[in-house]
């Protein structure tokens, strides 16, 4: 069985579950959150969203992660030790769960704060006067008291937590992002100040090297660490993995290449380089 299949991993659309945590070695303090990968909208959400399914289509094919559930599910198979991973069943278009859910957020200026009311091309997607109390209520908040739970599980278990947030992004710059101006290399690894050690980002150096270079904290910057642990406890590390998406993938929205084996088995070298 080639290790990016993944037969624990119930990816049946019909499972109403909005997100899954899969469990890994109970001995490691590894959690590979994937946010991004999904393209499933609940029927009530999709009716609060003004595109045709046509031009939904197509938007979901530029903001979709696509495949990045894959090269963790092959991580987490060749890993000598099974890191955890929380995977996001459901699209970023029915909640952003990386966004800050109030004013803090500065993506809120493109219109893509934690409930998205523009599309990557700044069109309309929800009406400016839409409510995101609803569906922050009733996804968002959910999904953040998950995460942290998963956290707090992995520091009561093993005395640390190490999130790795597992992203792609477009080779092109969209005209959503308020960066995008900046270099775009193969693997971006973006980083926080007090959560991000420094033999953690060496590792994820040495990790992707062969790619042809890494790049820090450019197109996208910072890491996910749950709000309760955010700048206060320094045995939660995290790092993100942007992987630019003509490494391993047809753009926008195609299928995979050979490349998402390759990126499988960096990322589970990073995954090895987390002492248990």
């Amino acid at each position: 069985m080639s290790p990016l299949s993944d037969p624990s991993d119930p990816s049946d659309p019909s499972d109403p579950a909005p997100f899954t945590l899969l469990p890994g070695d109970p001995a490691s303090p590894v959690l590979l959150h994937v946010p991004h990968a999904a393209r499933d909208i609940p029927p009530e959400v999709r009716a609060g969203i003004v595109l045709d399914d046509r031009a939904l289509e197509r938007e979901l094919d530029h903001l979709t992660d696509a495949h990045t559930d894959r090269i963790a599910a092959g991580a987490a198979a060749l890993a000598g030790v099974t890191p955890w991973r929380f995977v996001n069943r459901l699209s970023r278009l029915v909640v952003d769960p990386e966004r800050f859910p109030d004013e803090r957020e500065e993506m809120l200026a493109a219109g893509m704060g934690a409930v998205y009311t523009r599309t990557t091309h700044r069109a309309v997607l929800r009406p400016a006067d839409t409510d995101p109390g609803p569906l922050v209520e009733r996804y968002f908040r959910p999904y953040a008291r998950a995460v942290r739970e998963a956290v707090a599980d992995r520091l009561a278990a093993t005395g640390r937590a190490v999130v790795v947030d597992v992203h792609s992004y477009p080779t092109a710059a969209l005209p959503y992002e308020l960066h995008g101006d900046g270099p775009r290399p193969p693997v971006c690894l973006g980083t926080d100040a007090f959560h991000t050690p420094p033999e953690l980002l060496a590792a994820a150096q040495e990790a992707f090297s062969g790619f042809g270079g890494t790049g820090l904290d450019t197109p996208f910057a910072g890491t996910y660490v749950p709000l309760a642990y955010y700048g206060r406890d320094p045995r939660v590390s995290a790092l993100m993995v942007e992987i630019r998406r003509d490494t391993y993938m047809t753009e926008p929205g195609g299928p995979a290449t050979e490349g998402l084996e390759r990126l499988a088995r960096a990322l589970a070298a990073l995954v090895d380089a987390v002492p248990v």
